[in-house]
This record gives C-alpha cells, sequence and structure tokens, in this order.
C-alpha cells in the first residue's frame, strides 16, 4: 500500500509518500481499499500540531474516506467483501488501504460515485448538526454564511436551501460569490480581506441591508476573527449565532450583544455530537440521504488531486483558495 504520511511538524511540504505494508483487520474491524478521501480544513491543522486531536507519527492525514471492503475481520458483522463504505477516520485517508472499526463504517448506494461518498458526511454532517440541532432552523428564516463558498459553507447553502430558509452567502472576492449563487444563494455580500473598524461597520451595514429591519435569524460563522462582530450586530431579536470554525482567528465578542439582541451564540462541535448522540447521528445521516436522493443536495466537487499530489490540495485549503470540496482521489 502507499500512504502520505506526516513524519514531522509543518506544512503540506512535510508530507512523505511511502511504501508500506497492507494492514489486516483486526477484531470488529474491515480492511478498505480507499478509493478517494475528502479533504477538510482540520486535516491542514493537524499535520502542524495545531488541532485537538495530535496522532503519534507517523500517520496519514486524511479523516474522511470512501472505498470498498477488501477484507471482513472476526466479528465485523453486516459487512462483506466488495460492500462501498464511507467512514469518519480522524486521519489515516490518504493512503490506498485503511482499517477501520466496523461501527464507523456506512454503506452507501451505488448511485453515489465514490467521490461524492469521500466528502459527504464531513460537511453535511456539520452543517446540518448546526442548523437542524443547533440552530433548529425553520422555514422562512434568513440565515447569513460566512466563509460561505468553503466546503462546510456551500453544503450550508444546500441544506439552508432544503430547509426553506433564505440564504445570505458572504465570501471575499466576487468569483466566489458568482459560485455561491450558482449553488444556490439568494443574496451575496463580497466582505474587505482585511476587516479594521470601518470595514466591520460596512459589513454590518450591508448584512442589515440585505436582511431588512427585523436582521438574520442564524448565522452560520465558519470564518471568526474580526467577522464575527459585524454579523452578531446584525442579528434579529431571538437569533442564533453558529459558531463553527475559526481560520480567521479566535474571535472577541463584545457580550453586551447577545443581552441586547436577546440572541443565543452556540457552539458547533459535530464531532462530538456524533460520539455523544450516536442515534441522532444516525437520523441526520440518512436524512442527508434522502436529500442526496431527491437531487436537493450534491457535493460541489471543484479540484480533484492523485494521492501523490494530496500536499498540493492541502495547500490550497490551507490558502482559502478552495471553491466547494477538494477530493484526493486513489481510483
Amino acid at each position: 500500500m502507499q500512504a502520505l504520511l506526516s513524519v514531522a511538524p509543518g506544512g503540506p511540504e512535510t508530507l512523505e509518500l511511502t511504501t508500506l505494508p497492507d494492514p489486516q483487520p483486526g477484531k470488529g474491524e474491515l480492511l478498505v481499499g480507499v478509493k478517494a478521501a475528502g479533504v477538510n480544513f482540520p486535516d491542514t491543522l493537524m499535520i502542524r500540531d495545531l488541532y485537538q486531536i495530535k496522532p503519534p507519527r507517523p500517520y496519514a492525514p486524511g479523516g474522511e474516506i470512501a472505498g470498498q471492503v477488501l477484507a471482513v475481520g472476526e466479528g465485523a458483522a453486516g459487512f462483506e467483501v466488495g460492500d462501498r463504505v464511507l467512514a469518519l477516520t480522524g486521519h489515516g485517508g490518504f493512503a490506498t488501504h485503511l482499517t477501520i472499526q466496523a461501527s464507523t463504517a456506512v454503506k452507501f448506494p451505488d448511485s453515489m460515485p465514490f467521490e461524492d461518498a469521500a466528502c459527504f458526511i464531513f460537511t453535511y454532517g456539520t452543517s446540518y448538526h448546526a442548523m437542524k440541532d443547533r440552530a433548529a432552523l425553520k422555514a422562512g428564516e434568513t440565515l447569513l454564511i460566512l466563509g460561505a463558498a468553503g466546503g462546510v459553507g456551500t453544503a450550508a447553502i444546500e441544506l439552508g436551501k432544503a430547509m426553506g430558509a433564505r440564504v445570505i452567502a458572504a465570501v471575499s472576492s466576487e468569483e466566489k460569490a458568482a459560485f455561491c449563487r450558482q449553488v444556490g444563494a439568494d443574496d451575496t455580500i463580497v466582505y474587505a480581506t482585511e476587516m479594521d473598524r470601518d470595514a466591520q461597520k460596512t459589513f454590518s451595514s450591508d448584512i442589515k441591508a440585505l436582511a431588512g429591519p427585523v436582521g438574520v435569524d442564524v448565522v452560520y460563522d465558519a470564518v471568526g476573527g474580526d467577522y464575527a462582530e459585524p454579523a452578531l450586530r446584525a442579528m434579529a431579536w431571538g437569533g442564533r449565532f453558529l459558531v463553527v470554525g475559526f481560520p480567521a482567528g479566535i474571535p472577541k465578542i463584545p457580550l453586551n450583544l447577545p443581552l441586547l439582541k436577546g440572541c443565543q451564540i452556540v457552539g458547533v462541535f459535530w464531532g462530538a455530537s456524533v460520539f455523544r448522540d450516536p442515534a441522532g447521528h444516525a437520523e441526520n445521516v440518512q436524512e442527508l440521504f434522502q436529500f442526496y436522493d431527491a437531487a436537493r443536495i450534491k457535493p460541489q466537487i471543484s479540484t480533484t488531486f492523485p494521492l501523490e499530489k494530496a500536499a498540493e490540495a492541502l495547500s490550497l485549503l490551507s490558502g482559502r483558495g478552495a471553491l466547494g470540496k477538494i477530493v484526493v482521489t486513489m481510483l
């Protein structure tokens, strides 16, 4: 087997393509021939030792995979060789072979390509958990998405529309705004790449101009930094501000704002929720498959890279230049 390994803390340039013996499944495990792996922002942090999970080295990044079962370990009931499965792995996905706990594997239909399956659960799972479980988004409400052209952002656009919301996509360029409109956003805002106080005031005013006098019901913040406060200032009474991620840094929020708005600041830790509420996660996954089968959602894959160039995929993502999803293929 081949794997792209993190051998020392650092950027994508530190990864090494390595040939290793094929693994064998242990008790309760499946050996999966990986066909594709999704590329997600935590991958870029993990290799730098900046993520809350720090696997022992050497390890392959890649926390989301799709492939076919090659061997079934003792006690891994319900699976057969040849089954098409996707899984959240945390790491290890940038490899041609991987052993996983059978309990983490989800069968997916033949109608779904491996590339779609490899970038399905992380982004849609995060966004659906955020909007359904944490925000209780209702039809007719206004949803503002920060960082809307990225993987979780585009998933949020599609799911927001599928749930009946009016969607405003906020992004950093006209190219990204056009992409978000193509995905389904009702309106777009292009914010400044350098968010000083004047830019914050402009951003907040732009949101209010689109949202109207009532304000935004739900903010999906996958950016953080100085972008969070202007969005919070544009919220409706009783709104829900979803804390999803911090690529622009951890924001410092004046706590008088949620008081004045009567709104909630709600944390979205989807990874933890999967383990704390497995029944709820399983229900959400089935509902997401129904959305996919009904053509209400489909992963917006902009670029694919072969395994030997997966470091370039991480560089593209960490530079915040990606539109939609990036996938590494082993096909």
